[in-house]
């Protein structure tokens, strides 16, 4: 783990390297109710490196500082664009660049990619509404990626399942199912081989 200063205050970032040469690095964030640590986080990290992946986990400054909400949109994108450019700046984005995260990171993500001059974006749990509340849709934010898109949704996601977001994908953007909810907890290692497979294909 190393700490990344931002100007709302240090973020914390935790490295995992491939055996090998690093084909790539893949940047995760973490959801609005939890961190780094979540399972499927865990998992993608290791299947990551397992494909020849540097992958580097980040918990963004409002987790590092104890606060329990998380703070508005433009300024989670502007403690996670510092990080980047932190990571940039100490040789750490080295090969294609995949931003990525689930729930609230997913969003983070696909806001920031076209600037950070991503090549992917994975998003997890995508939350696509809240829950009961389709018409409060952020399918615009899937739009502002701008790159190959892989978003992987439980198929009971109260936030939206696999066929919504299909629905308003981009033209570069896919969904894979996997069994359960917005946690993504019931099949983890689902989640994980879906990630690894499309790494490997961009």
């Amino acid at each position: 783990m190393r700490e990344v200063a931002t100007p709302l205050g240090p973020a914390r970032v935790y490295a995992s390297e491939p055996d090998g040469a690093v084909r790539g690095t893949l940047v995760l964030g973490g959801g609005a109710g939890g961190g780094v640590d979540a399972a499927d986080l865990v998992a993608v990290a290791g299947a990551g490196c397992a494909a020849g992946w540097r992958v580097l986990r980040v918990d963004q400054p409002w987790r590092v500082a104890g606060k329990r909400i998380a703070p508005a949109p433009a300024r989670l994108d502007e403690g996670w664009t510092a990080v980047l450019a932190g990571l940039a700046a100490d040789g750490q984005l080295t090969g294609p660049l995949v931003l990525g995260g689930r729930s609230a990171g997913a969003r983070v993500a696909c806001r920031t990619a076209s600037s950070a001059g991503a090549a992917g974006v994975l998003a997890l749990a995508f939350p696509l509404h809240p829950p009961g509340r389709p018409e409060k849709s952020r399918a615009a934010e899937l739009a502002l990626a701008g790159v190959p898109l892989l978003v992987v949704q439980g198929r009971t996601d109260a936030f939206g399942g696999p066929d919504e977001v299909a629905a308003v994908l981009p033209a570069d953007g896919r969904v894979h199912a996997v069994p359960g909810d917005h946690s993504l907890k019931k099949d983890v290692p689902a989640v994980a081989t879906a990630a690894a497979d499309w790494l490997l294909s961009l």
